[in-house]
């Protein structure tokens, strides 16, 4: 079934938060983060000539905060990983069934019964293979949870013939295995980013009013923002029905679950492996501290929610955390993202070629680290929400710029800074006649001294990977039976590359989008090749 265009009256209220043509503030905010960043790791070069042994001492104090920072990484995601598999363990569908009537009923005599939930998964879709995208609705069929409680909705353009044809196949092999399953065309209005978040804001409003039209209650229909390439776990439905049927707040909750990306993580080079690994982690840590989560890739919510927030922003890239600050900002103190400590499995970057499959890479990590651009919109609806508590807004906010600068610059200045005395003592020796008080050579040795305590600290630091390595193999799947004993050994110890790794294609793809967002450039969304 093809849903049609929705009324005007049921489109997004709520403009581009974007002004166009760009407000000058907002080009201010734009250019700042970028700005920052690059003064931030051109410093050290400054301070090489003119203040080395500060900045070695400074160095040094960055490596504790980041041994320090470390351990704390490894000690919540080590509480995350034994959370997820004693709940990995539990049977929620039986416990939504076994929860007494007082434990869903609201004060008013609102009743929230797990067992009348229905769940709907909303999968925006471009050009994917009908077996990636048949392998995730077969997930969502295999969830434990009633048959007639399921809901599936998936978006395609008009123009994507071979995704049209790919949901007529679904459509026919699966039905009467949904309540409902739902085809959304979406003609790509002029004016928006192309991408995802322009996808779920057309499709929203055409889904809310095919729910109205049914007779369901938005409050009792949780919505799934589902990429095409994820598979939910059996338990993912029946674990969010259980919390978000007692919890009193639940009009003002989002559920993120863990993304892990494993579905064909055997299948691509040992660099994709890693940034994969280092993701998933990276999530179990802020699972571990909830107060920092925003949502990512895959997350839950009440049709009312989505409703009221105004949809997903069609002139985004990054719809994930841009919804996520449209709640905030919508719902203040309010707002939740309640961690879900179940996985849910994705698949890695893999083009045709090897060369393509590590650009593909890159793309993504720039696509996500163009989150940055998330800190105009954040600003400014910072300063005209008095009624959100300002050490709730100045935290949040905080909190996004800092992820951002140290994203970049803190591997770079922890790398490389304590080094970089070394890398221009030549050039000091020739203009030492420009710097008369700056440079001391007397110190050159003792920078050097410095330098190598720098390395031992990194080399405790690096004593941490055991535990994430350990964490990471009791995740993964089972490597192939027909792997050579050279490829099985070498798959067991490529995490231990990731600082390398990191800083290729991680640092500097964040850092291209910072740059980009500062000079103007701005992305254009390109579908990550999973081929």
């Amino acid at each position: 079934m093809s849903l049609a265009r929705p009324t005007p009256a049921s489109l997004p209220a709520e403009p581009d938060p974007r002004p166009s043509p760009i407000h000058w503030q907002t080009r201010l905010l734009e250019i700042a983060p970028g700005a920052v960043t690059w003064v931030v790791i051109a410093l050290p070069l400054v301070l090489a000539l003119t203040y080395p042994l500060e900045l070695v001492a400074a160095v040094l104090v960055l490596d504790v905060y980041w041994l320090i920072r470390s351990v704390m990484v490894v000690l919540g995601i080590r509480g995350t990983f034994a959370r997820l598999r004693q709940e990995m363990r539990i049977d929620w569908w039986q416990r939504c069934q076994d929860l007494p009537a007082e434990a869903w009923t609201d004060p008013d005599g609102a009743a929230f019964d797990p067992r009348q939930l229905y769940h709907c998964a909303l999968i925006p879709t471009y050009t994917e293979k009908y077996e990636v995208l048949q392998a995730t609705v077969q997930a969502w069929a295999d969830a434990i949870y009633p048959a007639d409680r399921k809901i599936v909705a998936i978006i395609t353009r008009t123009t994507d013939h071979g995704g049209i044809e790919n949901v007529g196949r679904l459509q026919e092999e699966y039905a009467g295995r949904f309540h409902r399953f739902w085809h959304i065309l979406d003609p790509v209005l002029p004016g928006v980013v192309v991408g995802k978040s322009a996808a779920m804001a057309y499709a929203g409003p055409v889904l809310n009013d095919h729910i109205a039209a049914e007779g369901l209650d938005p409050r009792r229909v949780i919505v799934t923002d589902l990429d095409s390439d994820f598979r939910i776990h059996a338990q993912y439905m029946g674990r969010v029905s259980h919390e978000y049927a007692q919890d009193r707040q639940r009009d003002f909750r989002i559920y993120q679950p863990i993304p892990m990306f494993h579905n064909n993580i055997w299948r691509v080079p040992a660099v994709v492996h890693v940034l994969a690994s280092a993701a998933t982690q990276w999530q179990m840590f802020l699972h571990s501290r909830p107060y920092r989560l925003v949502t990512f890739a895959s997350y839950s919510m009440s049709m009312q929610l989505v409703r009221d927030v105004g949809y997903w922003d069609p002139h985004v890239i990054q719809e994930d955390s841009r919804f996520f600050w449209r709640a905030f900002f919508r719902y203040g103190a309010r707002l939740q993202v309640r961690p879900v400590c179940l996985p849910i499995y994705g698949d890695c970057p893999r083009s045709k070629t090897y060369a393509g499959t590590h650009a593909s890479q890159y793309n993504q990590i720039k696509r996500w680290a163009w989150g940055v651009s998330d800190i105009p919109f954040v600003f400014l609806n910072m300063v005209s929400h008095p009624e959100i508590p300002f050490w709730k807004r100045a935290y949040r906010f905080a909190l996004l710029e800092f992820n951002h600068l140290t994203w970049v610059a803190m591997p770079l200045l922890i790398f490389f800074a304590a080094n970089v005395p070394s890398y221009f003592r030549f050039i000091t020796e020739l203009v030492h006649w420009y710097f008369p008080v700056a440079y001391d050579y007397s110190i050159t040795t003792l920078s050097s001294s410095y330098a190598y305590l720098s390395a031992g600290i990194l080399t405790v630091t690096l004593a941490n990977v055991a535990m994430l390595i350990y964490i990471d193999e009791s995740l993964v799947p089972a490597r192939p039976s027909d792997w050579p004993a050279w490829r099985r050994a070498k798959s067991y110890v490529e995490i231990v590359a990731y600082p390398i790794i990191g800083i290729i294609f991680s640092v500097l793809p964040a850092l291209e989008s910072q740059t980009r967002l500062m000079l103007g450039r701005y992305l254009e969304y390109r579908v990550t090749e999973k081929e």
